[in-house]
């Protein structure tokens, strides 16, 4: 059903699709950066399209991705290995948006490529009001910036938290500053 939404955002916005495929059931639609709140707004207004519930937001970490096909043998139609070197342009991450349309009963997938020394991404929390804390979140964990956010700050962790810890590359042993915070000091 959501193949339609597939060919209509193609029609629409041709150069803006880095890609498609398919995913567990859901499609999805690489998106230029560049065209995201585009593309996500025609998704949203288009009576067509009418996407109303934002489900998620989140990244993938591509860092040390091989692809697998079945029993582990590599497959060659899967997408290439991470390279974190020229030669990829320095993609790292995916940063993912889930939407449901409840009156048309399809849902897409949006995804945006990100470099790894320029992880930001426009913000759709705009649009929908619910990827508000879950841009926040993704924020807080991967480190990927929401430009035009209205309150993007850590949601978990405490300001002085160095890192992002659910980047491939975050040390699980990594020590964190002591934060004393006087409201806590005290008779307890």
């Amino acid at each position: 059903m959501a193949q339609k939404v597939v060919a209509a955002v193609k029609a629409k916005f041709g150069d803006a699709i880095v890609a498609t495929e398919s995913s567990h059931g859901d499609e999805v639609i690489v998106v230029k950066r560049d065209k995201l709140v585009a593309v996500a707004t025609f998704l949203r207004d288009d009576p067509a399209m009418a996407f109303d519930v934002p489900v998620f937001v989140t990244a993938i970490d591509l860092l040390d991705w091989r692809p697998q096909g079945r029993r582990g043998a590599p497959d060659p139609d899967a997408r290439p290995e991470f390279d974190p070197g020229e030669h990829n342009d320095g993609l790292r991450f995916e940063v993912c948006f889930q939407l449901r349309s409840i009156t048309h009963r399809h849902r897409v997938r949006l995804k945006v490529q990100v470099k790894e020394n320029d992880c930001k991404v426009p913000t759709l929390s705009l649009l929908w009001a619910g990827f508000g804390w879950q841009e926040r979140e993704t924020f807080d964990m991967y480190g990927i910036r929401f430009e035009g956010h209205p309150d993007l700050r850590r949601i978990y962790l405490y300001d002085e938290f160095i890192g992002y810890p659910l980047r491939k590359d975050y040390p699980k042993d990594k020590r964190q500053p002591l934060v004393r915070r006087p409201d806590l000091v005290g008779d307890h």
